[in-house]
């Protein structure tokens, strides 16, 4: 991460400073401090780009904690779309960053406690965020996310709590469509070891779901560990974790499935029990591929900070390094046909990848950094980064025997891939932060790098030939922003910023013929500005931003069939919106919230794209895409609202959400999109003390009060037209956490 968090002294520092306001500026010394982007540690109200955090209270109120998207509504411009399909990780993007993504998270960058959550090639995911021990989430989003490299359209860090007390924790989740989790947690201040204070903090889960759609239950086991030492002037924190999820993979309805069998249903062949005897080779209805996704993630990192408390021009250094693996199997629905023809000479069969993915990937990176003060008023961070990784990818056919007669469906089969991916990121970072005067400060910053990605292709058999490359991605990202406190509480803030995005592994699997290694995709370039205003008295805070952005070379979609997506450069694309969030605390008891996004996402240039693979043929040819058409995946408007209030037994919580969400476009050419919708959400939570050491707190919930049809997210450009992933119908959650302080 280019920026970590600072260490908890500093923390505690800025905090002090807070305090020290006058009391009419009470309420800003109250709002949380944040890191992310920053040069140092400072209030949200002054940071020179926008930025929310969401406390671990809020994460709590939003469900089991098991999915980021729910405490996530409340954050303007960020759309995360709970897929519903543990299958597939959540769909996220900021101002139409990551929108094109069919799975995993691309466009953003993705942290827990410094550590990149995201590949150097560009691709994340946050299926592994310790959601239960998170004492803060903070999302950047606009010209300032380039900081963080390539791939940065816009920030989601996730910071642990530390141990600050000795205490035990036990929860328990019960809810619709046989959701249940067992959490626990220890944590301890363990004493003083080595001149320094030693703490640990431990989670543990298990969570297990039988879904509302048929073919979608999942089981997650996730452990993480916190061992933190500080001494006078030095920091060493030490992260584990351990993922492990099976899931069930509903896939995809399209629109005659969606209106026809409802949104609890799924596609037939996409469950179990295969019958060889009513196998019929043109009949899908009589393949069943029990499509399911297995996922093992381990990691491990290590942070060292060491403060200068001489007055000099250095005042910090640190190192961070961290290492995992991440293996997955993955069985598909691709007809056998489709991976292994009659017909030896066709190529679209001998150069298939199979429909059973598998592979194991090794990743670990470092960075190396320094905090200095060269001169009165002035912040410097300055640092070198790298991040690596390799995968050992394999594909199978997903059946046994002959694909005109198999014997078994929905198992491994013969290998049909066999190659290792690379991908590295070197890069160097400066940011200078400077107070001109009392009212102004400027920032400003460069982040320079390349990544590097090489295929070793070993399977090479009859047409399919050897598809070994590497390519090499360059980028130099300048920002630069200045912060202007107009008055006390209220301060207007502008930026401006470079940015960088390259093709991910996934994106350079197939070149436009379907085939292989992409020799021919170029990164994307965009440049992007952002206005802002916050607004912070006693009763309320108003965050308003406009921000636009022109984007050449747009990585898209040109085709996505029969189990394999090529990708193609588009030209220029334009985002421009307006975003704005408020909170009212109307009384002791009542509060309001709002936040309204909008966003206008379109294509500037037109192209052409492909419904079917090969592309382009006398029978498949080009569809074209005419400039205008909105960007797959990405919506006008977004909403989302809440009355919360605070009285009556147990010190009790009473609040109605809202979220509202426009028509989605589900493909580029504009001819699918998913209806927009308005869901209402009700949730009470209590706490109750049970003598001095022991606290209970209980939260109820009815998701979709009203149980409301609706399209929960999107599969953008799928080939089969199978677009649309139904979001959960009306759904009780029952949680009860207890807690015992030593």
């Amino acid at each position: 991460m280019s920026l970590p968090s600072l260490p908890a002294r500093t923390l505690a520092a800025a905090c002090t400073l807070a305090c020290t306001l006058p009391t009419a500026l009470a309420q800003q010394a109250a709002e949380p401090v944040v890191v992310t982007g920053s040069a140092r540690a400072q209030r949200v109200l002054d940071a020179p780009f926008a930025i929310t955090a969401i406390d671990a209270a809020a994460l709590r109120d939003g469900g089991p904690m098991v999915n980021l998207s729910e405490a996530l509504g409340a954050v303007p411009g960020l759309v995360a779309n709970n897929r519903n399909n543990h299958a597939q990780d959540l769909q996220i993007s900021a101002r139409g960053f990551g929108a094109r993504a069919g799975f995993g998270v691309r466009g953003l960058r993705l942290y827990t406690d410094g550590i990149p959550a995201t590949m150097p090639d560009g691709q994340g995911q946050v299926a592994h965020f310790n959601l239960a021990g998170a004492q803060r989430i903070e999302v950047l989003r606009g010209p300032f996310s380039v900081l963080y490299g390539n791939s940065s359209g816009g920030v989601i860090a996730l910071f642990s709590a530390p141990a600050r007390e000795r205490q035990v924790e036990l929860g328990v989740d019960a809810g619709s469509f046989g959701l249940r989790q067992l959490r626990g947690s220890i944590a301890a201040p363990l004493g003083e070891v080595a001149g320094g204070q030693l703490d640990l903090r431990a989670n543990l889960s298990r969570m297990q779901t039988d879904g509302f759609r048929p073919q979608s239950a999942a089981e997650r086991t996730l452990g993480n560990l916190r061992l933190g030492w500080q001494g006078a002037r030095d920091t060493l924190t030490l992260l584990v974790s351990d993922h492990h999820q099976e899931a069930d993979d509903p896939l995809g309805l399209d629109a005659t499935s969606l209106v026809q069998n409802g949104p609890r249903s799924t596609v037939v062949f996409a469950g179990p029990g295969f019958d060889p005897a009513r196998y019929v080779a043109s009949d899908t209805s009589t393949m069943r591929f029990d499509t399911r996704k297995t996922i093992t993630q381990r990691q491990v990192g290590a942070r060292w900070q060491h403060s200068f408390d001489d007055g000099g021009v250095l005042r910090e250094t640190s190192v961070m390094a961290y290492g995992g693996t991440r293996s997955v199997m993955q069985v598909l629905a691709i007809p056998p046909t489709t991976q292994r023809g009659t017909n030896p000479n066709v190529l679209t069969w001998q150069r298939h990848g199979g429909g059973v993915i598998d592979f194991d990937r090794r990743y670990d990176g470092a960075e190396v950094r320094a905090v200095l003060a060269p001169a009165a008023g002035m912040d410097v961070v300055a640092g070198v980064a790298i991040e690596r990784q390799r995968d050992l990818r394999l594909g199978y056919e997903n059946f046994i025997g002959s694909p005109l007669a198999p014997t078994a469906m929905g198992v491994q089969g013969d290998l049909r891939r066999d190659e290792t991916n690379t991908a590295e990121t070197r890069d160097g970072f400066l940011q200078a932060q400077w107070t001109l005067t009392p009212a102004v400060v400027a920032t400003a910053g460069l982040r320079s790098g390349r990544v590097d990605v090489e295929v070793t292709d070993r399977y090479v058999k009859g047409l399919n030939i050897n598809d070994s490359g590497k390519l090499r991605y360059s980028y130099t990202n300048p920002v630069a922003g200045l912060r202007w406190s107009a008055a006390p509480g209220w301060a207007l803030h502008a930026s401006v910023a470079r940015g960088y995005e390259s093709p991910t592994l996934g994106e350079l699997a197939y070149s436009a013929d379907n085939s292989g290694f992409n020799k021919t995709l170029r990164g994307q370039t965009s440049e992007q500005a952002e206005l802002g205003s916050k607004w912070r008295s006693a009763a309320l805070d108003v965050d308003a931003t406009l921000f636009v952005v022109h984007t050449d070379d747009e990585i898209g979609v040109r085709t996505n069939t029969g189990g394999r997506s090529s990708f193609q450069n588009v030209g220029r694309t334009k985002r421009q919106g307006a975003e704005l969030a408020g909170t009212w605390r109307v009384t002791s008891g009542l509060k309001l919230q709002a936040a309204v996004s909008l966003l206008q996402a379109e294509y500037t240039d037109g192209f052409s794209t492909c419904t079917a693979a090969p592309c382009p043929t006398a029978t498949n040819p080009a569809v074209p895409v005419p400039a205008g058409n909105r960007i797959a995946g990405t919506q006008r408007a977004l909403g989302w609202a809440q009355a919360a209030w605070r009285a009556g037994p147990l010190n009790g919580e009473w609040a109605l959400e809202w979220r509202g969400v426009a028509r989605t476009m589900a493909n580029d050419l504009n001819t699918a999109a998913a209806p927009g919708y308005g869901l209402a959400h009700l949730r009470w939570s209590g706490r109750l003390a049970l003598g001095a050491a022991d606290t209970v707190e209980l939260l109820a919930r009815v998701d979709n009060l009203f149980d409301r049809d609706h399209v929960g997210s999107v599969i953008v450009n799928d080939g089969n037209g199978r677009f649309y992933e139904p979001g959960a119908p009306r759904s009780l959650l029952l949680s009860a956490r207890w807690q015992h302080r030593f």
